[in-house]
């Protein structure tokens, strides 16, 4: 594992790239319908979230595009690593999903992956793409923030 958030949870990884790419707005927890070596490959915190999106396919929502690497010791028995996975989610909350992702420019993003009280979740975000200028910014913003974080520990030796 790589990290333990809170009690009961321990994040396998995170989507750092979707807080730069996207606008990101609600988000919704949910679990995935896993194989056996898929778990234990997570339990090994072997997985990428960086070009995965979440596809609705006949009214049932699926992670596309997510690497869970293959489990060294499953030989025969092992995954794909990049097929996709159902997600779970109650049927009110996929056709909320629906009606939100048929606006322009929204789209499901998952941001998370973690264990919760022994299940795998992953946490969906609805997210809406930034424009190049608002990208440029958030690079300006963050390296002012770094500049000012330098400032002050100089200032405080």
């Amino acid at each position: 594992m790589k990290s333990t958030n809170h009690e009961g949870y321990k994040i396998i990884c995170q989507n750092k790239k979707a807080h730069f790419e996207y606008e990101l707005g609600e988000r919704l927890e949910a679990g995935l319908i896993l194989t056996g070596s898929e778990v234990k490959s997570l339990r090994q915190g072997k997985a990428n979230l960086i070009d995965a999106f979440v596809r609705i396919v006949s009214g049932e929502p699926y992670l596309v595009g997510a690497n869970i690497n293959l489990y060294p010791q499953a030989f025969y028995g092992n995954h794909d690593p990049l097929r996709r996975r159902k997600i779970l989610l109650h049927k009110k909350e996929i056709k909320r999903l629906i009606g939100k992702t048929q606006e322009k420019g929204f789209s499901l993003i998952p941001t998370r992956l973690y264990f919760k009280n022994g299940l795998a979740k992953v946490e969906v975000s609805l997210a809406k793409g930034k424009k190049l200028h608002d990208k440029r910014q958030a690079l300006k913003d963050a390296d002012s923030k770094r500049d000012l974080a330098r400032a002050v520990r100089e200032y405080n030796r």
